[in-house]
């Protein structure tokens, strides 16, 4: 594993692997928890979730890369920036669950060429229903979804499901990583602002 997929496994590690006691959105319950937004959405776990996403992606002719509202959105953006930096620029994009109604009623919001071949991201995959309504909603609008990528993956079904419709997936990291020597919290830590 490099250096930095070490360091983005220690903070999510430290500060997004919870013990307990939760209802999943899928309506199960489980004994742990993986709020990834407290690194997706730090300035130091941005950085090395796009480094880790623009590597997979090397793999992928995409165009954009997406994904459904809310996990996606810090990812998609780190890695649009930090695509943009590198003078190869991948605009970012977001599935709503529904089309807006008011404006232009978009269901797909961002600067996707028409017809274009993309990457659909999520922090957590469970049962990956999330991101096959997003890859059902992009191709409807006329996308052809490549590959989907997780941050992480709960291991619990959402590989087979997406593999079953003859989609690429990956993941950075599976629950077995982040479990192996995890001590795990069921505090609410931060990441230091120097993180």
């Amino acid at each position: 594993m490099s250096p930095r997929n070490q360091e983005l496994l220690q903070l999510l590690k430290d500060f997004a692997y919870r013990r307990g006691t939760f209802k999943l959105s899928s309506g199960g319950e489980s004994d742990y928890y993986i709020d990834a937004k407290t690194v997706t959405q730090h300035p130091r776990g941005m950085e090395l979730i796009a480094e880790s996403i623009l590597e997979i992606l090397q793999r992928y002719n995409v165009q954009a890369v997406g994904g459904p509202i809310l996990g996606a959105v810090p990812i998609a953006t780190a890695v649009a920036m930090l695509s943009g930096q590198r003078g190869s620029p991948l605009p970012a994009f977001f599935v709503r669950k529904d089309p807006k109604t008011h404006g232009l009623h978009k269901l797909i919001e961002g600067p996707v060429p028409d017809g274009a071949t993309v990457a659909i991201v999520d922090d957590v995959i469970t049962s990956g229903q999330s991101v096959i309504e997003a890859v059902e909603h992009a191709e409807q609008e006329g996308y052809k979804v490549a590959v989907v990528i997780s941050l992480v993956d709960r291991e619990s079904g959402g590989r087979e499901k997406i593999q079953s419709r003859g989609i690429r997936y990956e993941n950075v990291f599976s629950i077995n990583d982040l479990r192996s020597r995890s001590t795990g919290t069921t505090s609410n830590p931060q990441i230091p602002a120097h993180a």
